[in-house]
């Protein structure tokens, strides 16, 4: 498939999978509110936009909405409800025929409607006026029918695409935030405890081998990362200081300590030393027994980001004006 591309600054720029995803959404989203496309192509864009997002339900069912619902097909039939196809779902029967076909019969009507009319009533045209009368009623009614088909796969339509569109937006907000905060972090890490900075890509390549072996040696880099962050904020010192009405030493051994005591020297709430205190506490004891026992790898990547974060948490503070 062709790469998307977007024109910036006089430049051809190829566009992510996230840009391109949403820029399709955006595209079908003002097809759908605006009236502006036949169902046939809605569909041929949503299809597109369903393999993108890899959702196989929504691709299988615009397939039968192309050529056709299928009777012995689980998902064919779900949506023959859901689209209101049936005429008596018992006896198997429904309009099974693609949307565009649909469509066809509801213009097929309206300009049959539009060419009939009402003989006069009078004498021996009686019978032909309640023809003409019951053939307009028909096809009234089968323009109903056929519209609220249509109706109903354009709302499946519509809260397919919102989902997806909703759900890229929050992606794309989260990647941003989330994105900056680590340039900021990464930034302060590498000007504050350089040392620190070099060890989280071995922790990274480790996690991803994802093995027994592997992720314990992760975790041990993840203590040692917090060992280094604790020498680089706070140097060892044979200095004892009151936090909190507790001696408190600060030597070489007491890595806790000192973070604790960088934290309780920059921060003025209360409340926050407490929780920064009590997740060092957790986290801490979580990589140090994560090294002798078995770990997932999801709980191994968690532990791993919450170190990160809480290394950034800890050089954004400053003490209150």
């Amino acid at each position: 498939m062709t790469e998307a591309l977007k024109i910036e600054t006089g430049t051809v720029v190829p566009l992510n999978k996230n840009e391109h995803t949403l820029e399709l959404v955006q595209d079908l989203l003002d097809d759908l509110e605006l009236g502006r496309s036949s169902g046939e192509s809605l569909i041929l864009k949503a299809s597109r936009l369903a393999r993108i997002v890899s959702d196989s339900e929504i691709s299988e069912w615009l397939k039968f909405e192309l050529g056709g619902f299928r009777s012995h097909n689980e998902t064919a039939l779900k949506y023959m409800g859901l689209t209101g196809r049936w005429i008596k779902k018992a006896d198997n029967k429904g309009y099974w025929v693609p949307l565009a076909q649909l469509e066809a019969l509801i213009e097929a009507e309206k300009s049959k409607l539009k060419v009939m009319r009402i003989p006069d009533s009078a004498g021996d045209h009686n019978y032909a006026a309640s023809v003409a009368i019951r053939a307009m009623n028909d096809a009234s009614s089968n323009i109903s029918k056929f519209s609220g088909i249509r109706s109903k796969v354009m709302a499946l339509l519509h809260r397919f695409v919102t989902g997806v569109y909703y759900e890229k937006v929050f992606d794309n907000l989260a990647e941003t935030i989330f994105e900056r905060y680590q340039r900021d972090v990464d930034r302060l890490i590498s000007s504050s405890c350089a040392g620190v900075i070099e060890q989280i890509p071995s922790a990274m390549e480790r996690l991803s081998a994802g093995s027994t072996e592997s992720i314990s040696h992760a975790l041990t880099t993840c203590r040692r990362i917090i060992e280094s962050f604790a020498d680089s904020i706070y140097p060892p010192t044979d200095e004892i200081i009151d936090m909190g009405g507790n001696q408190v030493k600060l030597d070489a051994s007491k890595h806790q300590n000192r973070i604790n005591a960088y934290v309780h020297e920059n921060c003025e709430s209360k409340s926050r030393r407490q929780r920064l205190r009590q997740n060092l506490s957790n986290l801490f004891d979580r990589v140090s027994t994560g090294v002798h026992k078995e770990v997932s790898v999801e709980e191994a990547r968690a532990l791993f980001l919450n170190t990160y974060l809480f290394l950034g948490e800890v050089l954004h503070l400053t003490r209150d004006a």
